[in-house]
């Protein structure tokens, strides 16, 4: 599926690499990040006057032949280097703390930030790409903020410091080393645009190489049933191929870059030979300092482009990610409701109004966020506590855009709806969706052990509690005959369960809840006639005293139903009772004769 907030991104370079954007969701680390920098300085400085130590010791000891001040020298020379060396390590400490809790932070920020958009981003944006801006994009923020900061104080420290001494000592001489300093200014500006360019295009595609491999893994029972592993493998290589040429392309860049600030850097040990062999031999001691700094100049000035091309490729993480932090959910609580209500992760429970169950839509009108036609207009419906209503119709008919809007997944483009007589928009998300117990059409258990699923449904549920759910769900059997009982590991997804053990279970979740209003989005529709025939029991039970919304594809559980909403080309065509909706022999009547004559044949068929 196309990510199409990538495909609406800024083309252009986000200023200072983009850290300027990232820097408000990192900046509790400013106190950690100083110490780095001072470690770093402290390291750094030390390197740079060791090329002193060897100008005086050539200088004293050798030129003047002089043994005068040795022990001195030898432990001011060794303190130096365990200084240094200590504050090395301090500071490679400080960087792998500081990148492993920016990488746990930015994760944590990115994953509850996605607990709050609505389901129109998960619409528009695949798992793929959702997890490598969660895992992939914050892995290269934290290794930038840290090891390219520790790397970096020390590597520029050491540049300037060579060169200020160089020019202390001998100011000509280090202007004609300093002459190759603009040739990689100018190298840089003409390499710079190329490079974001082909790294943002390698992040791009690696994203959709793992969406693909999700896929791959979560359909693996579909690709094998259809038997189209030639046709998934061959865009899997076409995908990975070209991955491969747009890397080799942008390690062509990156490595005629760096040959070419290599060659530019080795100008200026050229130019200490060329120009340095009258300072040998008057002045030894300053023409291996020159020799020193010339040569110790490479590793920061090859570091430093290293480093740009680090920043330039990581923009693009840092595009990607803070794009999904700044994503406007399309349903969101005023701050108003906020303050009252609280949020989803920091409720104000106290102030909850208990809720009854009354749902009215009044005058609402709505499409989706991703397209213009309208689904419903001017459309006014009353949905009293304790009453049930069906919303029946072919596949495809849009049956979950009722429900849809009354558990508030999305909003009304106009018109409200109303809960218990007041809307749905002036009391928090998770004040509704509390109330709510909601039966998918496809179960989907989380990770764990039964009984864990089951207490997603209320936390604070006793042992009585489940086993009466259970029971009332007719899910007794199915627990009874696994191995550990409701301790037994359900898999990923619930795969170590059949659909219809999975449906019965999830049924028994939403009813551990005690819901006041019930969802029921085609819940027997993925299981067999015997289990179809215990739900639909339960059913009957378990609706008294709420109120329930059965999206229905098998007309025949629904005919009890208060009001029946029939729904065609994605607008509400027919509603009433079922013996009403047949007398009026309309679309209600078509599917209800077409459905029984396909069940009859069926029958004397099987």
């Amino acid at each position: 599926m196309p990510d199409k907030q990538d495909d609406r991104q800024d083309k252009r370079s986000l200023p200072f690499f983009g850290i300027p954007k990232i820097m408000p969701y990192i900046k509790k680390y400013r106190g950690l990040m100083l110490i780095m920098v001072i470690t770093g300085l402290v390291g750094s400085t030390i390197d740079i006057i060791i090329p002193l130590y060897q100008r005086y010791a050539l200088n004293h000891f050798v030129g003047l032949g002089t043994l005068d001040m040795l022990p001195w020298f030898l432990i001011i020379y060794v303190a130096s280097l365990v200084f240094t060396a200590a504050a090395n390590y301090i500071n490679g400490h400080l960087a792998l703390t500081l990148e492993v809790s920016v990488d746990k932070d930015l994760r944590s920020l990115a994953f509850d930030h996605l607990q709050t958009l609505a389901f129109s981003y998960y619409n528009q944006n695949s798992v793929g790409y959702i997890h490598s801006r969660v895992m992939s994009d914050t892995s290269r923020i934290g290794g930038l903020f840290s090891w390219s900061l520790a790397e970096g104080v020390w590597q520029g420290t050491y540049l300037i410091g060579a060169i200020a001494v160089m020019l202390a000592v001998r100011p000509k001489l280090a202007l004609l080393v300093l002459l190759v300093l603009p040739l990689i200014v100018i190298l840089f500006s003409l390499f710079q645009a190329r490079l974001i360019k082909v790294n943002r295009e390698v992040r791009e595609i690696n994203s959709r190489i793992t969406g693909n491999f999700n896929e791959g893994i979560t359909g693996a029972r579909t690709i094998k049933t259809l038997a189209v592993e030639d046709l998934i493998e061959k865009d899997f290589r076409a995908e990975t191929a070209n991955m491969r040429r747009t890397t080799v392309k942008a390690a062509r860049f990156r490595g005629l870059f760096a040959s070419t600030i290599g060659l530019a850097s080795s100008l200026a040990l050229a130019i200490v030979l060329w120009k340095g062999g009258v300072l040998a031999a008057e002045d030894v001691g300053t023409f291996s300092l020159f020799m020193s700094y010339a040569q110790g100049m490479m590793e920061p000035v090859r570091w430093i482009i290293d480093v740009i091309s680090d920043f330039i490729t990581t923009q693009v993480n840092i595009e990607r990610l803070t794009r999904l932090l700044e994503t406007k959910s399309d349903v969101t609580d005023t701050d108003e409701v906020i303050r009252i209500y609280g949020d989803s992760f920091d409720p104000l429970r106290e102030n909850w109004e208990e809720i009854k169950g009354d749902i009215e839509f009044q005058d609402v009108s709505f499409h989706y966020p991703d397209g213009e036609e309208m689904v419903l207009e001017h459309f006014d419906l009353k949905i009293p506590f304790g009453s049930s209503i069906a919303i029946v119709g072919e596949t495809g008919a849009g049956k979950s855009t009722l429900v849809n809007l009354v558990c508030r997944f999305y909003e009304p483009t106009e018109g409200r709806v109303l809960i218990d007589g007041r809307d749905a928009r002036e009391r928090s998300q998770l004040w509704l969706h509390s109330a709510l117990g909601y039966v998918l059409q496809t179960p989907h258990l989380f990770s764990g052990t039964v009984r864990e699923n089951l207490l997603y449904g209320n936390p604070d549920a006793s042992e009585d509690d489940i086993r009466r759910a259970l029971e009332l769900v007719s899910a007794t059997e199915v627990v009874e005959k696994l191995e550990k009982g409701l301790d037994t590991d359900v898999g990923e997804g619930g795969s170590l369960l059949s659909t219809g053990e999975k449906q019965l279970l999830s049924f028994a979740r939403a009813i551990l809840a005690d819901p006041k209003i019930l969802v029921l989005d085609e819940a027997t529709s993925s299981v067999d006639t015997i289990t179809e025939q215990k739900i639909q029991k339960a059913i009957d039970t378990i609706v008294k005293g709420r109120t329930s919304i059965m999206i229905a594809h098998r007309l025949s559980t629904v005919q009890n139903a208060d009001c029946i909403l029939v729904v065609k080309g994605g607008k509400i065509v027919e509603q009433g009772r079922h013996k009403d909706l047949l007398a009026l022999h309309g679309y209600y009547h078509e599917l209800f004769t077409r459905q029984y004559e396909d069940e009859a044949t069926a029958s004397v068929l099987g």
